[in-house]
């Protein structure tokens, strides 16, 4: 017969193996609370970004998540709501949307005014990478070095050229609705460059389709991003904007102030990472998952490994 000193013994034992695994599971919580929380946008090189830092940072001993396909204002919100602890955003986005600034600036007054502005939000912009997804227009590479094109300014001769001696011959631009109808777009870009466009010459289409029709032919140079996969899987050329008219988007690091307090070596840990990007790099792990279908995963493994950061 079991007595009540022994039944009591017993209970003591197990809550005391009750208050031992509740302790370790309240301790596993704050460990994860603990952990840092990358967010990103809902393409391709936003997955890129945050699965290299992932990988990276855990490989330097910190424990990271993801948090992904977040819409840029969304993302932006959930940084400054302590929802997301650092996120690789770019400076023009930072400028135009987040900041409502369309003074035209160079690159280093672009990534000046954003960090000081973010600063007072508790926000810290670390080191800008070399990688700048921008606008830009691109021509099929053999076409462009037939007619010896490099900058806009080249294509703007070319294309006044022909349509001078003959309009019906005019050439034609492919670019995504928005951009043609924007007014920070199409217009004062024709106004910069000097370019008269005439109604059909303007081609309107979905942005992906920009890509096709320009390796196919159907226009002689459409507007791109610079680091899509598509321009180095499909040979094409990307025309210097040689006056300067769109603004630079380059990608960086922003992390919240009191998370780079809480973690030392986590800016330098992304500083690093940031040296290693640049437009031929990302560009060419675009191509790697949207042209071969390859996982977002593997192909971010393979860069860290080439570049000696894990």
């Amino acid at each position: 017969m079991t007595t009540f000193p022994s039944l009591c013994s017993t209970f003591r034992r197990h809550a005391g193996r009750l208050l031992a695994a509740a302790m370790l599971a309240i301790a596993g919580t704050q460990a994860v609370a603990a952990g840092l929380v990358i967010g990103s946008k809902n393409f391709t090189e936003q997955q890129l970004l945050s699965e290299l830092t992932a990988q990276y940072l855990g490989h330097k001993g910190f424990q990271v998540s993801q948090k992904g396909d977040l819409a840029t204002v969304i993302m932006r919100g959930a940084l400054e709501s302590r929802q997301l602890d650092l996120v690789w955003d770019y400076t023009g986005t930072a400028l135009i949307v987040y900041n409502k600034i369309n003074e035209r600036m160079t690159p280093e007054q672009a990534y000046d005014t954003v960090r000081r502005l973010d600063a007072d939000k508790g926000l810290t912009w670390l080191n800008a990478s070399a990688l700048n997804n921008t606008y830009a227009f691109a021509m099929q590479r053999q076409r462009a070095e037939r007619e010896g094109i490099r900058t806009l300014s080249d294509l703007v001769a070319k294309m006044n050229a022909v349509a001078l001696a003959d309009p019906s011959a005019a050439w034609h631009l492919g670019l995504d609705m928005e951009f043609a109808g924007r007014p920070d777009g199409l217009k004062p870009l024709q106004a910069l460059y000097k370019l008269p466009l005439t109604r059909p010459q303007i081609r309107q289409m979905d942005p992906g389709l920009v890509y096709t029709a320009i390796r196919d032919g159907f226009v002689p140079a459409g507007l791109v991003y610079t680091t899509d996969g598509r321009v180095k899987g499909f040979d094409m050329v990307v025309l210097e904007d040689d006056l300067g008219f769109f603004p630079s988007y380059a990608a960086t690091p922003v992390v919240r102030a009191e998370v780079l307090a809480q973690h030392p070596g986590l800016a330098d840990a992304l500083n690093t990472l940031s040296a290693a990007l640049d437009n031929e790099a990302m560009s060419t792990m675009n191509a790697r998952v949207d042209i071969e279908h390859l996982p977002v995963r593997t192909v971010a493994a393979d860069f860290l490994r080439q570049r000696g950061l894990i």
